[in-house]
């Protein structure tokens, strides 16, 4: 019993964090559910590029990547389709051609110089916030309200000054992505480090060469930017400092992992590309459903739900009860999972969340179909509930471990709407394994433990007068 008490109390702890998840973190819908902007984005060739590859395909959706981010649209899709294609989904974006303008233009990419002046004042101006910083916290300790306002009004000021430095603080150069042939992630000979080792044309060679005999030994680092956005800054080493360094080649070292190294060389190599991109198609997209389908959707749903939820009373009495009960518990633990891990909410995800509610009844009435045949075998009621339990959880985990296995494969291969019926169909079962098991069987045992709720006939109506005797004890 003492176990069983312990289990309750989980359960209420697990349902309380649920609620409380459920309240914090709503989960976000996708297109079809609240609309937005899809775009198709044809990749063309180019004279450098006769032939889109997936290689050139990949860089140019990762530059699309970066700049969908820069839109701060929650959950977009952005994904591969066919040969030249990049399929764009920005739910919740309205205004399509702000989001063509965004991405609809070649990648920009560019050396620059750090201005040393600018550099150094740059560094004053942060001790001055520093030290503003400081003074605010031992005015907010004194209560100087006056003395509050005026210094963050000095804030303000200071952290504007550092603001318009730090976009003045990369010169350009001249050189661009045009001049960049190639970029790959290499490892290093020592230790588990990666680098990205750049090639460039005859000229990008030359230019390259003269910035980094500027910038060698100085401290001066080299601003690679990708739209304006800077992605990486190394330092040249004081050797190339007669030089510059020669060759058309050269190597950005630093503490890169073999992704981020990859990453890296991914956006370089999707600036370099002159492969132009066109948006083919740009259109607005309602929810597919409409407002109005989408509530006679949910009353079907909850309809539905209550009658399943009436049958098992009927059916089953006080099993059925029970199981009402933990199919509650299961639908708040599966939908706080779903907004813990972000999922984005789709028609066909919903349509995996119904049909893992259907596989979570179906275990509790393969729970309670055995226990009614070990009460009409004699055996006692505890001793039925604990069998009915045994028995079934073979075929239980059989049938659930075989559909995750399916949805893992649907996530793994599938693409869009699909992995999101994967997801959440895979996730429901999960968490009703946990259900039907746990909290089914707590509160069986529990039931049972009350002399009022210890009747055979309250698990099993049609029950022989003999047998009832029997399963009382």
């Amino acid at each position: 019993m003492q176990r069983q008490r312990s289990l309750l109390v989980l359960i209420l702890v697990l349902v309380i964090a649920a609620i409380t998840v459920i309240v914090r973190f709503p989960i976000a819908l996708g297109l079809d559910l609240q609309g937005g902007s899809q775009l198709t984005i044809q990749v063309k060739p180019s004279e450098e590029v006769k032939q889109i590859t997936e290689r050139e395909l990949e860089a140019v959706q990762t530059v699309i990547e970066n700049r969908v981010n820069g839109l701060g649209v929650s959950e977009p899709v952005v994904q591969t389709v066919g040969q030249d294609q990049i399929l764009v989904q920005l739910p919740g974006v309205s205004d399509p051609e702000q989001a063509e303008r965004v991405l609809g233009g070649t990648a920009q990419l560019d050396f620059r110089r750090e201005n040393f002046e600018t550099a150094a004042l740059l560094n004053v101006r942060q001790k001055e916030l520093s030290q503003l910083l400081l003074k605010q916290q031992e005015l907010e300790q004194k209560g100087d309200t006056t003395a509050i306002a005026a210094n963050q009004e000095q804030l303000q000021a200071k952290e504007k000054q550092i603001a318009e430095l730090a976009e003045s603080l990369f010169e350009p150069t001249g050189l661009t992505g045009k001049n960049l042939r190639n970029a790959d992630a290499i490892p290093t000979q020592i230790g588990n480090n990666w680098s990205v080792g750049i090639e460039f044309d005859p000229r990008g060679g030359e230019l390259f060469a003269e910035l980094t005999k500027e910038l060698a030994g100085t401290g001066r680092r080299l601003g690679i930017f990708l739209d304006d956005e800077l992605i990486s800054a190394p330092s040249v080493s004081s050797e190339f400092r007669q030089t510059g360094i020669t060759g058309g080649r050269a190597e950005i070292t630093g503490t890169f992992t073999a992704q981020s190294a990859n990453e890296l060389a991914l956006q370089l190599r999707g600036g370099a590309l002159p492969v132009p991109v066109e948006i083919v198609e740009n259109r607005t997209v309602g929810a597919t459903l409409g407002r109005d389908s989408i509530q006679r959707s949910i009353y079907a749903g909850v309809g539905g739900l209550i009658l399943v939820l009436i049958f098992m009373v009927l059916y089953y009495r006080l099993p059925g009860l029970i199981a009402d009960l933990a199919l509650v518990i299961y639908a708040l633990l599966t939908w706080a999972t779903f907004a813990l891990l972000g999922v984005t909410l789709t028609l066909p995800g919903i349509a995996g969340f119904i049909l893992s509610i259907g596989m979570a009844v179906d275990a509790n009435v393969l729970i309670f179909e055995r226990t009614r045949e070990e009460l009409q075998t004699g055996k006692s009621l505890y001793r039925s509930v604990e069998s009915g339990f045994y028995r079934a959880f073979s075929s239980i985990l059989d049938g659930n471990v075989t559909t995750v296995i399916a949805c893992a494969a649907l996530f793994w291969l599938g693409a869009g709407l699909v992995r999101g019926f994967a997801l959440t169909l895979g996730l429901g079962v999960a968490v009703s394994m946990f259900t039907a098991i746990t909290c089914s069987r707590t509160f069986m045992l529990l039931a049972i433990s009350f002399p009022a709720l210890r009747k055979p006939e309250l698990f099993c109506p049609n029950l022989p007068v003999s047998k009832k005797a029997e399963g009382a004890l």
